[in-house]
């Protein structure tokens, strides 16, 4: 027995191989981290973080959490059809096609997929290009436990972006000033072990499965679920509303993954399940930004001192815990209240510099350290002003 289920798991590795969702994924992260490049370049001057920081810290959660899952379905005895998966692998490579991850909660891809393997026997029906029998029988209780499940791992990986995580970027408001936000944003692909139809593998419970499909022998199969999230803070730290955010995506997965079970005793549970998991996430979603949006900017110009949009990995102000969100007061005693003040404090300073900063409490602190040659020429600091490409162009 043990020997078939070793059997099958390599089989289910290799399966992982003829899925595009595999390819997509490193197609997906590797144009993500370019445009912000890009983007940082234009409006700061320089690459702040590396090309694959959007999936940066994610991978040993990614695969801890696809570790605990696969076996939560594997032993209750969930088993997804081929075509599951196909139209599961589909709309996350299209929902994912413009290379952002705002449509990449299992909200949107799950509840999206359930639909069309609702409607899609329907449709093929008067078409004799595609069989239909792929999709034929598709297992929609097991599609919603997925569902609260894999929206309670969203919530776990939005509350580990830890402060300095987040990407800074600058926009004009509605008054015409520059001001500051950051781009709350990760992506990951979580590697799920999942029962399918035909294989080796028989019953050795009772119970198992408690959710069949097709055949009484089953196989594994590899899945790689791209899942990610994407939101633009202005007006609060982004770490606040990302702890906020966690919340409610927490309690949404943990009462979509409850009604789902008990799709398995009652019909139609699984739809009310579906229902409530995708306009609850886009509920959320749309709280966020338009709260957000009425709300007044947090980095902006201030009347004294300069506000910590960003601060370059590798650079003193990360040697110096400078968090971001913080207030830069006084460059060597002397007071600034615009960027161009404290890089001209900087070019008059010897060897050493000091710095009084003020943290969230409204506390002073004092930070000092040597000026050393290859030191980025702001100390790595990053402030809300115009951005470099205009700049240049003056």
């Amino acid at each position: 027995m043990v020997f078939t289920w070793l059997e099958e798991l390599g089989n289910g590795v290799l399966r992982l191989f003829l899925n595009p969702l595999f390819y997509w994924t490193f197609i997906f992260l590797f144009f993500v981290g370019y445009r912000r490049i890009k983007r940082e370049r234009k409006q700061f001057g320089v690459k702040i973080f590396d090309l694959f920081s959007e999936a940066k810290r994610t991978w040993i959660d990614a695969f801890i959490i696809g570790i605990f899952v696969s076996f939560l379905f594997i032993g209750a005895g969930v088993v997804f059809s081929y075509g599951d998966m196909l139209v599961l692998s589909v709309m996350m490579i299209l929902l994912s096609i413009g290379f952002r991850s705002t449509l990449l909660s299992p909200g949107y891809t799950i509840g999206i997929s359930y639909i069309i393997l609702l409607f899609m026997p329907l449709l093929l029906e008067e078409q004799t290009f595609f069989s239909g029998e792929f999709i034929a029988e598709s297992n929609f209780v097991g599609l919603t436990a997925l569902l609260g499940i894999m929206l309670i791992a969203e919530a776990c990986f939005i509350r580990r972006v830890e402060r300095q995580e987040t990407f800074p970027s600058l926009r004009k408001s509605p008054r015409g000033i520059w001001i500051g936000e950051h781009h709350l944003h990760k992506t990951t692909s979580i590697p799920l072990i999942l029962l399918v139809p035909g294989g080796a593998i028989e019953s050795f419970a009772p119970y198992w499965p408690l959710l069949p499909i097709g055949e009484n022998e089953y196989g594994l199969i590899l899945f790689p679920f791209l899942l990610g999230f994407s939101y633009h803070i202005r007006s609060d730290l982004a770490i606040n509303a990302a702890k906020r955010l966690s919340k409610q995506v927490l309690l949404l997965g943990i009462v979509v993954f409850l009604i789902s079970t008990a799709g398995y005793f009652l019909n139609g549970m699984s739809l009310l399940a579906l229902i409530i998991g995708m306009l609850g996430r886009e509920f959320i979603s749309y709280r966020l930004h338009t709260r957000d949006k009425k709300e007044t900017p947090f980095f902006k110009p201030e009347e004294e001192g300069l506000r910590v949009l960003g601060v370059i990995p590798g650079t003193p102000a990360e040697r110096l815990e400078i968090r971001v969100g913080e207030l830069v007061t006084k460059v060597n005693g002397v007071r600034i209240n615009h960027p161009d003040d404290f890089y001209e404090v900087l070019q008059s300073t010897g060897a050493y510099f000091r710095l009084e900063i003020v943290d969230d409490n409204g506390e002073a602190r004092f930070v000092q350290s040597a000026f050393y040659e290859d030191d980025h020429y702001r100390l790595g600091f990053l402030f809300v002003e115009e951005p470099f490409r205009l700049e240049n162009k003056k």
